[in-house]
């Protein structure tokens, strides 16, 4: 296992980094097993574990922190908050109000006294960044998180957050854990440079490009609508859909890239993530023991400017061959009422 800073924050934390989504009712329900995957992840020389609270409604968390006793020293753990957590109002989001209630939540839930890094899990358009950057300000001071850091923002949203640290003299995001894989490189564009420009950490989600690049769909095979993750989300693997059909026509080049190289697919997918100046850490996000086992196989993999020039040729820098799933969309496309002037202003205008 290779060793990355993470940013400015001095922590040094594995390339591979545990991602804890699938552990809980969402993915793996059963808790003995995640405890196995997370020790075995660690005993490989995985030291970086990320969750967060919203993870199968704080079972992830939970998990994580049975699986950390006795070990919480050796682990850079994050955690994340932001989305709603149970019912009623005023329980999501980046306030001052719900920052510091859920901080103790996910405190409890881990096990542990303080977390290594603790992440704003999407942009909050009804919350100033000022009053956001400085609760966690208060958090670090008070010694319960280490570092904070941002996901999913877009680029605009990370420098405007930047500026406010610096003219308001806050301390600001240390790290942004974006989508990014080879079937979706458009954070390629602006804020991974955003990132190494205001020397942040970056730990990406998705390089198997939620399923596509394990291998596991391959274009004129079979594909099963009805169970497993398709079943949830049809539209995201029906191959009659031209997106899909596109991430299908790319899989079969890449996979035939990876035979030629020696290695699998997922290898390849996290050996390409991995490879980017801006990035730290790749989060791998094991379901089984066998997924896990499979993934850390590709460890030790390099990718010399032969391949990754062959990569560029089949997807393009900066582009995006689908839209990774859970993006943050802005208010301004996602409101109308925020891009249609009002009818009477438009028949007068």
């Amino acid at each position: 296992m290779r060793y990355r800073t993470l940013g400015g924050t001095g922590i040094e934390v594995s390339t591979y980094c545990l991602g804890a989504m699938m552990f809980g009712s969402v993915g793996n329900p059963d808790h003995d097993d995640c405890v196995r995957i997370i020790n075995t992840a660690l005993d490989q020389g995985i030291n970086f574990v990320d969750t967060a609270d919203m993870y199968s409604a704080g079972e992830s968390e939970e998990i994580v922190g049975k699986a950390l006793r006795g070990r919480r020293d050796e682990v850079v753990l994050a955690t994340k908050v932001h989305f709603q957590m149970g019912e009623g109002r005023n329980r999501s989001g980046n306030s001052r109000r719900w920052i510091l209630t859920e901080v103790e939540e996910s405190l409890r839930r881990l096990g542990t006294d303080w977390i290594d890094l603790y992440q704003v899990h999407r942009p909050d358009h009804s919350t100033d960044v000022e009053e956001t950057l400085s609760v966690l300000g208060d958090l670090v001071r008070e010694g319960k998180i280490r570092a904070f850091g941002c996901s999913t923002f877009p680029a605009e949203q990370i420098v405007e957050a930047h500026h406010v640290a610096e003219r308001r003299a806050l301390p600001r995001f240390r790290t942004e854990q974006p989508p990014y894989s080879v079937l979706a490189r458009g954070v390629e564009t602006s804020v991974l440079p955003v990132c190494r420009r205001y020397g942040m950490g970056v730990l990406t989600w998705a390089p198997l490009a939620s399923g596509f690049l394990t291998g596991k769909y391959r274009k004129g095979g079979p594909i099963d609508l009805t169970t497993g993750r398709a079943a949830l989300t049809p539209a995201r693997f029906d191959p009659a859909i031209p997106t899909n059909a596109a991430k299908l026509d790319a899989v079969e080049q890449l996979v035939e890239l990876a035979e030629e190289i020696g290695c699998s697919l997922p290898e390849l997918a996290v050996a390409f993530a991995a490879a980017h100046p801006a990035v730290t850490s790749v989060i791998i996000g094991p379901r089984t023991q066998a997924q896990l086992e499979g993934l850390l196989k590709g460890a030790p993999l390099t990718l010399d400017d032969a391949v990754l020039d062959r990569i560029d040729a089949i997807v393009p820098p900066g582009a995006d061959v689908y839209r990774p799933d859970g993006v943050w969309r802005p208010p301004s496309l996602t409101d109308t009422a925020l891009r249609r002037r009002p009818v009477a202003e438009r028949a007068a205008a």
